[in-house]
């Protein structure tokens, strides 16, 4: 039996209502148990001791909505596994994340079985859940016309091969309803109703934002009510961040209070990240924003790091519509209301483009601690909550998210005064530093801020 302990440490499991200096004793990649005694006789037999005097030791964190590197899509082409890149897991280990769940806003890079599987056999940064993506099931059948219906036959299959996944192991179902204004209530509802019976989460960027969001709220709790599922509003505070999200919350809080389960993840940052191609940017987008085209940032290619013209918008919308962006459009008190509230978690919603991006890929977390754990707009307790236990709730991990005995040894250890995201919008990938050690199943993933081990990761299924 390989033992570690975790001494002195300031040990948070919003699961336990817990706040305490203790100690944490592992066996073989579990949690044993949290004493406030060690005797010596089991300190000197421990293969691995652990001073965490000063420091905050905390469940391992759960990015509840990222999107997992576009080069694991090369898993589809026979590409050798040694050419994969992995930077985003790996950012995500450098911000204290433990659990990335993937296949958001409707896109999966890869088949999710061969994802789950490769990750099983070559290991990966941290551990990775799933989410069938109902465009990529769209995709899967050549119905590429995001603006166009598809038949009942049609949808048939997509809930044929999503219910195929699901039962692989996907964690539930993501829709980009924005992203496919073709999408009919028909697929929404069919694909929805394959997680009720095992309770798993349908999660939607929904069908539109600023004004327009609240009837997209509306269609939302609808798919929770009628296909009798918990919903996720994701990200809120890029689809409700332009004046609307006051309004927004109390209609999610409205909701739950009739019987409708609803929350909701944001990011910590006053700006979206987007495909120049997107329907986000469709005519008429800048009457929308009340904004101008210099309001975007071109984040790959050959203008990367220009703020845009209308020479460069229709160029790139025309010859490279999968060029990445940077939208500053949000407003910054909105984005503080969303995540002080009770109904949000923490998501990074990292997503990169040939390799370059938005920093909340590489900052999300840190930033959060930073910007409202050590300012104390939010308690120690409901922060770490907001990146722990709401995700693992949400995603029916009983095993994740906590330190309750029997629960994997997924576990960081950070300093609150020290943690400091570092990544800008011109350079999206500076990692998050401050973080003393993560563990992945008890053993050293990262320590001081340097990578130990970046194949510890397995998948996550239900």
């Amino acid at each position: 039996m390989k033992t570690t302990i975790i001494t002195n440490g300031r040990v948070v499991d919003p699961k336990q209502n817990l706040d305490k200096t203790t100690n944490i004793i592992i066996c073989d990649g579990k949690i044993h148990s949290i004493t406030d005694e060690i005797s010596k006789d089991i300190e000197a037999t421990a293969d691995t001791v652990i001073d965490a005097l000063g420091k905050v030791v905390s469940p391992g964190f759960i990015d509840i909505h990222m999107h997992e590197d576009e080069c694991y899509g090369m898993l589809d082409s026979c590409v050798s596994p040694d050419n994969l890149s992995d930077n985003m897991s790996t950012s995500a280990l450098h911000m204290g994340v433990t659990l990335d769940i993937a296949g958001n806003c409707g896109d999966n890079e890869c088949d999710p079985e061969k994802l789950l599987d490769y990750i099983d056999s070559h290991g990966a940064p941290v551990n990775m859940g799933l989410l069938v993506g109902h465009t990529w099931l769209r995709n899967l059948h050549g119905h590429k016309d995001k603006y166009k219906p598809i038949t009942s036959a049609e949808i048939e299959k997509m809930v044929s091969d999503g219910k195929y996944y699901l039962d692989k192991g996907c964690l539930g179902i993501s829709f980009g309803l924005k992203y496919i204004p073709g999408t009919t209530w028909d697929e929404v509802i069919s694909l929805s109703e394959l997680c009720q019976k095992s309770n798993k989460l349908v999660a939607a960027h929904v069908r539109a934002d600023v004004d327009g969001v609240y009837d997209a709220a509306d269609e939302l709790a609808r798919m929770g009510k009628d296909a009798g599922v918990k919903v996720q509003f994701s990200h809120i505070g890029s689809m409700g961040g332009y004046g609307q999200m006051s309004k927004l919350l109390e209609m999610i809080k409205s909701y739950r209070e009739n019987g409708i389960d609803m929350l909701c993840d944001c990011y910590p940052y006053n700006a979206f990240s987007t495909g120049i191609g997107e329907t986000t940017y469709d005519d008429g987008f800048l009457e929308s924003y009340q904004a101008d085209y210099d309001s975007i940032l071109i984040v790959n290619g050959k203008y990367a790091g220009q703020r845009c013209t209308k020479e460069i918008f229709e160029d790139l919308r025309k010859n490279a519509p999968n060029t990445g962006t940077v939208g500053y459009f949000m407003k910054g008190e909105d984005v503080d209301e969303a995540l002080m509230s009770p109904l949000v978690m923490l998501g990074s919603d990292g997503v990169r483009h040939e390799g370059k991006g938005h920093p909340r890929a590489s900052g999300a977390f840190a930033r959060f601690i930073c910007n409202y754990i050590a300012t104390e707009k939010i308690s120690l307790i409901d922060g770490i909550s907001k990146m722990t236990t709401m995700a693992a709730d949400r995603l029916n991990l009983t095993h994740k998210g906590n330190l309750l005995p029997g629960s994997d040894a997924d576990i960081v250890i950070f300093d609150l005064k020290k943690v400091k995201d570092l990544a800008t919008y011109e350079d999206g990938q500076i990692p998050s530093e401050g973080f003393n050690y993560v563990l992945i199943a008890g053993e050293v993933a990262l320590k001081d801020d340097q990578i130990i081990n970046d194949h510890l990761g397995k998948s996550v299924r239900l």
